[in-house]
């Protein structure tokens, strides 16, 4: 687990329920339109967000199958961030410190 968001808004719409969830400023520089985070260890896509907060569309599968249905505006949730992002701002950190060969293998090992 990354952070602590807390669920904003959940709307119902025809097929799937909309969620808002805020999350703490370090953690939206990893948080991009379109990409992934999991919410209670749940992967989803992201809809979309402005600068301190996601929307998550959840459709009638995860509803059954995953306890996010229950949630409800206050709740607390656990948010990861897609490891992606976190290799990219990795490898931008080694580039400023000067990437190399050996360097890269060595972190992208790290996630394994």
């Amino acid at each position: 687990v990354d952070d602590i968001g807390e669920v904003m808004m959940v709307v119902s719409e025809e097929a799937a329920r909309i969620m808002r969830i805020s999350a703490p400023a370090k953690l939206m520089p990893y948080i991009v339109g379109k990409g992934f985070i999991a919410i209670d260890g749940v992967s989803l896509t992201i809809v979309d967000l402005d600068d301190f907060s996601f929307t998550v569309s959840l459709v009638a599968y995860t509803l059954e199958y995953t306890t996010l249905g229950n949630r409800k505006p206050g709740d607390t949730v656990n948010l990861e961030a897609d490891i992606m992002a976190k290799y990219v701002e990795g490898l931008t950190e080694r580039k400023k410190q000067g990437l190399t060969l050996d360097s890269l293998k060595e972190f992208m090992h790290q996630g394994t």
